[in-house]
């Protein structure tokens, strides 16, 4: 005798449902942009109700900020999956950039998090989602770099924010054809100078003035 499937829990219905929502107005922001999308249009590719998308999100604004930060959890994901792999703080400083490249490479994403993201938002906004996600890695690498003299001791945060400002600019390249090897290599030897830097320091210390 067939057995009927176990009910889901209201827990996973509306998880379910928000999940929907958000997968929904993924594709609607990156196919028309946020300004072009209309909530009757994300409800009914969702194959639900305003009210369940109202249930959920306070507004269409609150349904963008889900996009983004699962958009920058997905990034920092793949870069912490990569760089995770290795011991050598300079080493995991370059391939955690690279996996960033590489993750902004997926459709849309880019207009997401680095044009729409801040414009709808608004820059105060999206660094505190940067800081969580994305540049919450560059800045775990950046101090490790530091911390076990990898690099030269700059201080911290300017370098995260100069550095994250960096990638940002080789994404939107990568987005409008540019050859992303060319900014990884250059990126790369932005940072084995920041290395090199510290290593001359090390072996060479300027004499003290008289």
């Amino acid at each position: 005798m067939q057995q009927d499937p176990p009910r889901r829990s209201n827990r996973e219905r509306s998880q379910s449902t928000r999940e929907k929502l958000i997968a929904a107005a993924r594709r609607l922001f990156i196919d028309k942009t946020y300004a072009e999308t209309g909530t009757p249009e994300i409800v009914a590719a969702a194959g639900l109700t305003r009210g369940a998308l109202y249930h959920h999100f306070a507004d269409k604004q609150a349904l963008f900020q889900a996009v983004v930060e699962r958009e920058a959890q997905a990034v920092a994901a793949e870069i912490e999956r990569r760089a995770d792999t290795l011991h050598d703080p300079l080493e995991a400083l370059i391939e955690g950039g690279n996996a960033f490249l590489a993750a902004m490479a997926a459709p849309g994403r880019t207009r997401l998090l680095l044009l729409d993201g801040p414009a709808v938002l608004g820059r105060a906004a999206m660094d505190e989602i940067d800081n969580r996600h994305g540049n919450r890695t560059l800045r775990e690498g950046l101090a490790a770099a530091i911390e076990t003299g990898t690099i030269r001791p700059l201080p911290l945060e300017p370098l995260t924010v100069l550095l994250a400002a960096v990638y940002d600019r080789a994404a939107l390249a990568q987005e409008t054809g540019a050859d992303p090897q060319d900014y990884r290599r250059t990126i790369a030897g932005m940072i084995e100078s920041l290395g090199a830097a510290a290593g001359l320091s090390r072996r060479a210390p300027r004499p003290a003035r008289r």
